[in-house]
């Protein structure tokens, strides 16, 4: 990440002991922490090292410096994102996803203030805009075809398309994840529901006379 200079890099050194997988894991979350504390400007290997317990040589036989490790850390970002879509893919279970978003948003208050810092960063980083309009578009691919797969099911109204519908409910979890570190106290367990039945019933099959589903 970058020092005074903003250039900050490290040679590799020895490899570490323990698992390699859990080590970078926590310093990818140690990483998250320090941008969530401080901003993505702020931020460095230095501090990164500092919160995860261990020496900036550490941090540097990982990741070569700030934009190798920032950009494992959107990476990492995007595929809890893919994990939680397909965890409900097969069965269609929008409720499921919608519970396992708003879960995400209850445990992790970091989550959205990291993904804010990354998406400013990205706006003047023209490869990392890259990076994050192809993970993004992964996903909205991936949550379109769990509403298609709905729709087929007679689950999920099919008046509109899937893929709008996909942007729709991105466009709210999206919106959630944004106010929950300023207004935590909006979302209680017992209004995390009420979201999820008021979204549940926007995508609903509209149960007037005429409606064709796709049983």
């Amino acid at each position: 990440m970058s020092g005074d200079n903003g250039t900050e890099q490290a040679v590799r050194r020895g490899r570490p002991t323990g698992d390699h997988a859990a080590k970078r894991a926590a310093l990818l979350e140690a990483a998250a922490s320090v941008i969530a504390r401080e901003g993505y400007a702020n931020a460095s290997l230095r501090k990164v090292a500092q919160r995860a317990g261990c020496t900036t040589g550490a941090v540097t036989y990982y990741f070569a410096n700030k934009d190798e490790l920032v950009t494992a850390l959107a990476e990492s970002r995007f595929d809890t994102y893919d994990a939680m879509l397909a965890a409900g893919r097969e069965r269609a279970d929008l409720r499921g996803l919608l519970e396992r978003w708003l879960e995400l948003v209850a445990r992790d208050p970091d989550f959205w203030p990291v993904m804010s810092q990354l998406l400013a960063h990205a706006r003047y980083e023209p490869s990392f805009a890259a990076l994050i309009q192809r993970r993004y578009a992964r996903y909205r691919q991936a949550h379109a075809a769990a509403l298609a797969a709905g729709q087929a099911h007679g689950t999920v109204r099919d008046d509109i398309p899937a893929d709008l519908l996909a942007d729709q409910l991105s466009a709210m979890g999206d919106g959630w994840m944004m106010m929950h570190p300023f207004e935590p106290e909006r979302f209680t367990a017992d209004r995390i529901r009420a979201l999820i039945d008021a979204a549940i019933t926007l995508i609903a099959p509209s149960p007037g006379p005429g409606h064709a589903r796709n049983d």
